[in-house]
């Protein structure tokens, strides 16, 4: 049982490709993905492995003539590389819970079949959010500054934080990780929670959460905390507006994707104390350059995208990635199907 997915796993076996019967070739588009998925595709399959993720090149010489792909890269999965796949592609399952990075569009268009990996990474993107708003609320990387600059006052007012007991949480988008958050954060004795989305949610009434819109979410809220998908929608939603109506004692965290934010506009909102702090798993590009002037601000707690990188989440994400492929290659409906 992963989060309430039942991983049953029928035998795919050999599928027919045209005329004859033959093993099903599927692209790996990463090196580093778990063995778990490797175990379970050579089973039935004919794997065409990546060596050098970073590139297209590899990819778009290698992909022709597969049956289906396992996409585990963060470059995009675009229309030169379905194209170049050609007709016979049926099938793609992405290791990650978004999608943004692949052409669904196109994708739909052609008829092929796209799966995720929601919730198995629930828990673990959760508690990076817990950490990071702590990190941040309570200095952690300024307090880190202060001992290697040898700088540490023993004064009784010296590094004073944010507390969350008694404060208000608010999680802008109320999927599965925001959810899960929220069910992290309710020992801490927070106050009040609200969230925003397209709609209210059944979910946000039995955790006691008020459905709030994004402007009172960024008044109102000590800690605000990004749950939510990127798409056209969310794309730079947390913007200049959205920092200027916070408070200047507000904690701001981001678990979701770097675009969800105008980065700029943070950096500044950071500098100029429109908020205090914030702590992001997320950036805009990855990877950050060391260069970049978010690492320079001593209120932002930065981590590399280290969300889901347990190896207990991984695993899980990438069984679920081979058996959405293997169920697609057998006709099947995938268990976490986006399209």
């Amino acid at each position: 049982m992963l989060n309430g997915i039942r991983i049953a796993l029928r035998t795919v076996g050999k599928v027919t490709i045209g005329t004859k019967m033959s093993r099903p070739k599927v692209l790996v588009s990463n090196p580093t993905v778990p063995q778990v998925a490797f175990n379970l595709l050579q089973q039935y399959c004919e794997i065409i492995q990546i060596e050098n993720d970073t590139t297209k090149e590899e990819i778009l010489s290698k992909v022709k003539g597969v049956d289906a792909i396992y996409w585990a890269s963060r470059l995009k999965l675009d229309k030169d590389i379905i194209e170049a796949a050609g007709p016979q592609m049926k099938t793609v399952g992405t290791m990650s819970a978004g999608y943004n990075h692949i052409d669904v569009e196109e994708l739909k268009k052609r008829g092929i079949k796209l799966g995720n990996t929601p919730l198995v990474l629930d828990d673990a993107v959760a508690d990076v959010a817990v950490l990071l708003a702590l990190a941040a609320s309570r200095r952690l990387h300024e307090g880190r500054l202060k001992i290697e600059n040898d700088d540490w006052r023993p004064h009784n007012q010296w590094m004073l934080g944010q507390d969350i007991a008694g404060s208000t949480v608010g999680i802008i988008g109320l999927g599965g990780i925001g959810q899960a958050i929220v069910k992290r954060l309710k020992p801490f004795m927070v106050k009040q929670f609200i969230y925003t989305g397209h709609r209210e949610k059944e979910e946000g009434k039995q955790l006691e959460a008020k459905f709030v819109s994004l402007d009172t979410l960024a008044k109102e809220s000590d800690f605000a905390i990004v749950s939510c998908p990127l798409n056209s929608e969310t794309e730079g939603m947390c913007n200049a507006d959205f920092f200027s109506k916070m408070k200047k004692t507000s904690v701001f965290v981001n678990i979701s994707r770097g675009q969800v934010v105008d980065q700029p506009a943070l950096v500044k909102a950071l500098k100029e104390g429109q908020i205090f702090a914030a702590g992001l798993d997320v950036m805009t590009p990855e990877p950050l350059p060391s260069s970049d002037e978010l690492l320079k601000l001593p209120n932002a707690v930065i981590i590399p995208h280290l969300g889901s990188a347990t190896k207990k989440t991984r695993d899980a994400m990438a069984e679920l990635t081979a058996q959405n492929v293997l169920r697609g290659l057998g006709g099947e409906e995938m268990f976490t199907p986006v399209v």
